[in-house]
């Protein structure tokens, strides 16, 4: 469902792509299956070096955060697995625009992940309540949740460099077993930020008052655009 939302706003093939922030590969391993050439970029090297593990060999690879990356290649598509708020603010927009061809399509997507049984949630809640207030991103540029278009769809409205901007939701449920929820957890950035010997404590409390598997709620929020032939 995702990959063909993306696909269907390019209108035609898309041959080569860039990921933004790709961590561990779950979205590369699944854009690779129908773009000939990934690049798949992320600033730290132990998570590329498991990235490598799982994805087809054509994949390359670049340990860069978005600032760093070479503004030499362009791409037909360039997106973002829950990763955009990790980059800065400033020339954001103008930078992704150099990063792809004319007509090409930026795609970001992301949401919160959450027990869907309610009484796991609140046992979740619970045990991490005294080292975060909560676990979920806040709108980078502050846009109200109840608002319709979210972040970043509504920085790419204002940029000179996209158009034809689209906000969609994907409904997912599944489930995971509780040591992959724990993982899982350890990729989100209010846990990431946290001391290493917090974090372990944190997720020792959580693993305890998870089921073996854990019923998911996760849907995706998804934002498309297109870059501009001309700002």
């Amino acid at each position: 469902m995702l990959l063909d939302r993306v696909m269907a706003h390019a209108e035609h093939p898309v041959h080569t792509a860039l990921e933004i922030g790709a961590g561990t590969g779950k979205a590369t391993r699944l854009f690779a299956r129908q773009v000939g050439a990934v690049t798949a970029t992320d600033p730290d090297a132990a998570m590329l070096a498991e990235l490598r593990k799982h994805v087809p060999a054509g994949v390359r690879t670049e340990q860069a955060a978005f600032e760093e990356l070479r503004l030499d290649e362009t791409y037909g598509l360039v997106y973002a697995a829950a990763s955009l708020h990790w980059t800065q603010p400033v020339g954001r927009w103008s930078r992704m625009a150099r990063l792809m061809r004319p007509g090409g399509v930026f795609a970001s997507f992301g949401g919160p992940l959450r027990p869907a049984d309610a009484a796991v949630e609140e046992a979740v809640r619970t045990v991490r309540a005294p080292f975060l207030d909560s676990d979920e991103i806040p709108s980078p540029d502050g846009t109200p949740p109840e608002h319709a278009m979210q972040w970043p769809g509504t920085e790419l409205q204002q940029s000179p460099w996209f158009t034809d901007v689209r906000q969609s939701v994907i409904e997912r449920r599944y489930a995971l077993s509780a040591s992959d929820y724990l993982g899982h957890l350890s990729t989100i950035s209010a846990y990431f930020v946290l001391a290493p010997g917090q974090r372990a404590e944190l997720f020792r409390r959580i693993g305890r008052v998870l089921p073996d598997v854990v019923e998911m709620e996760g849907d995706l929020t998804l934002h498309l655009a297109r870059r501009r032939h001309e700002p």
